[in-house]
C-alpha cells in the first residue's frame, strides 16, 4: 500500500510540475479573448452576484471613461478547468474571483500578479481577510472581497413537530464521546419510515423517511460543510502554522476521533448515509428541499437558496459548542486576484482597485447576496437581508463574538491540489466504505512527505 501510495505521489507532483511548466511557455501566446487597452477582461462563477457586479461595472466604467469591464459568468466546475486550461492557452482573464482553496496551487504555479502597489490594508477589512492573501514570499496576491461562515439550516416544522424549540437548536453542545445535546437532537429529528423517532424503541436505522442531518460528502481535505465546525471546537487545526504551514495533522488522535464519530452518525441512521448523497444533484441542500434531511449545515453563499424552498419554513442556529469549550465556525473569504499574463495590466489594478473599495461592497452587499469584505459592506448586506425578512444572525455573530467563537481559515499551503488528490478519496473510504481512520496516519505521511520537497 505505501509503495502504492508513494507512486502516486510521485505522479501527481509531475503532473502539477508539468502544468507550471507549459504555464511558463503558454501564457506569452496571443489571447483570443477579447481584452484589449480599453477592456479589462473579469470572471466569477456565482450567478446570483453577476447583477452586483454588473452594477459595479456600470459604476466603475462612468469614474473611467474609455474603459470597460468584460464580465464572464460560469458554473463551479467549468471555471477552474476553464481557468486552468486558459493559464496554459494563453486565453486567462485580466482578473478572476480567487479562492483560498485555491490559493497554494496558483502560488505554486506562479501565475498570480503581486497586488501590494494597490494600497490594500488588513483594518480596511474583516478580520484576518486581507492577511489570508499574502504569500510565503511577502507579496499580496488577492484583493478581499467577501466572507462566509457556517451555520445549522433546520427546517421549522420538522424542529417543531420534534419538540425543540429555536432557544434549544441554538444552544446545542456535542463531545465524540457521545454526542451531546446535538447528538440527542438530530436522533431526535430522525424518523424512521413506521414514524419512530432515531431515539426511540425499535427505530429502524435500515429504513429511514427523514434523516436528522444532510451530508455533504466526505469533505475532502477542509470539510468545511462536514465536519470542519466539530474538529476545530475540539480544539484541532489542519496544519502547525496558521498559514502556509509545513506539516498536516491528519493523523492526530483528536481529529480521528472527531471524525469517527461524525461518520458514525450516518451508521447510527441519523445522517444521510455516503450512498444517497451526489455531488452535482443531491447535495445537503437539495435533501433538506426535498424533505429527507431537517438539518444541514450550509455556508452563508446559500442563505438565499435556502430561503427560496417551496412551502418550508427555514430558519438557521450557530454550530454547536465543542470540548474545547467554544463553538467554531470556518470563515472563507473570497478575493479578486490578477493574472500575472494580463493582456490588460493597468486596466485590470485599476478595476481590482475599485472592487476592493468600500463604494463597491456596499453596493454588492445591497442586494443581499453574500457578506462583503470591508465592514461597511458586511452592513448593507445585513440590511438587505433584513429587508427580505432573513435572519443572518447564526452567520454574523462568530466574526463579532470572539469570545465564544472560534473562526478559523481553509489551510493554506504548497502543493493544495496534491493534498485534495490525497484526501478526496480518503475521505470518501471513511464515509462511504466503512474504513478505519488509523488509515489517514499513512494518508497524513504521504501529505507530508510532498510538502517536504
Amino acid at each position: 500500500m505505501r509503495i502504492r501510495l508513494h507512486t502516486r505521489i510521485r505522479t501527481v507532483v509531475a503532473v502539477t510540475g508539468a502544468l507550471a511548466l507549459t504555464l511558463v511557455g503558454g501564457c506569452a501566446k496571443g489571447d483570443g479573448t477579447g481584452a484589449s487597452a480599453n477592456t479589462v477582461t473579469y470572471w466569477l462563477w456565482d450567478a446570483n452576484q453577476l447583477p452586483a457586479y454588473q452594477a459595479c461595472a456600470k459604476d466603475f466604467e462612468k469614474q473611467n471613461p474609455g474603459l470597460k469591464v468584460k464580465l464572464t459568468q460560469m458554473g463551479w466546475d467549468d471555471y477552474w478547468t476553464k481557468l486552468t486550461a486558459s493559464f496554459i492557452a494563453g486565453t486567462q482573464p485580466d482578473v478572476f474571483t480567487d479562492h483560498i482553496q485555491k490559493f497554494g496551487q496558483f502560488a505554486d504555479l506562479d501565475v498570480l500578479e503581486p497586488l501590494d502597489d494597490l494600497g490594500i490594508e488588513d483594518a480596511d477589512y474583516q478580520p484576518g481577510l486581507a492577511a489570508n492573501w499574502m504569500g510565503q514570499d511577502g507579496h499580496r496576491y488577492g484583493a478581499p472581497k467577501d466572507w462566509d461562515t457556517v451555520a445549522l439550516f433546520y427546517n421549522r416544522k420538522m424542529a417543531k413537530d420534534a419538540g425543540l424549540t429555536t432557544d434549544q437548536l441554538s444552544d446545542l453542545a456535542w463531545n465524540p464521546k457521545d454526542g451531546g445535546t446535538f447528538e440527542k437532537a438530530i436522533a431526535h429529528l430522525t424518523v424512521d419510515n413506521k414514524g419512530r423517532r432515531g431515539d426511540e424503541p425499535g427505530f429502524d436505522k435500515n429504513n429511514v423517511k427523514v434523516y436528522g442531518l444532510a451530508t455533504n460528502g466526505g469533505g475532502d481535505g477542509d470539510g468545511q460543510t462536514q465536519w470542519s465546525n466539530f474538529t476545530a471546537s475540539a480544539g484541532w487545526t489542519y496544519t502547525d502554522k496558521k498559514r502556509w504551514g509545513t506539516k498536516y495533522q491528519y493523523d492526530s488522535k483528536t481529529f480521528q476521533s472527531v471524525i469517527k464519530w461524525y461518520f458514525g452518525l450516518a451508521k447510527k441512521g441519523y445522517m444521510v448515509p455516503f450512498t444517497d448523497y451526489n455531488s452535482q444533484s443531491n447535495q445537503a441542500n437539495t435533501q433538506v428541499a426535498a424533505g429527507k434531511a431537517a438539518t444541514a449545515f450550509d455556508g452563508a453563499w446559500m442563505i438565499s437558496s435556502y430561503d427560496g424552498f417551496k412551502g418550508m419554513d427555514i430558519a438557521t442556529a450557530v454550530t454547536p459548542v465543542g470540548p474545547a469549550g467554544k463553538r467554531a465556525t470556518m470563515m472563507n473569504g473570497l478575493a479578486d486576484s490578477i493574472t500575472r499574463n494580463a493582456h490588460n495590466k493597468q486596466g485590470a489594478k485599476k478595476w481590482v482597485q475599485y472592487l476592493a473599495s468600500n463604494e463597491c461592497q456596499k453596493t454588492v452587499g445591497s442586494y443581499g447576496i453574500v457578506f462583503p469584505a470591508t465592514p461597511d459592506g458586511t452592513k448593507a448586506a445585513v440590511a438587505a437581508y433584513e429587508k427580505k425578512g432573513i435572519d443572518v444572525s447564526a452567520f454574523t455573530e462568530p466574526v463579532a463574538d470572539k469570545k465564544d467563537f472560534t473562526t478559523f481559515s481553509y489551510p493554506i499551503t504548497n502543493y493544495a491540489a496534491d493534498v485534495y488528490a490525497l484526501m478526496h478519496p480518503a475521505m470518501q473510504d471513511l464515509f462511504g466504505n466503512g474504513k478505519s481512520v488509523s488509515s489517514l496516519d499513512e494518508t497524513n505521511d504521504q501529505i507530508n512527505l510532498i510538502l517536504d520537497q
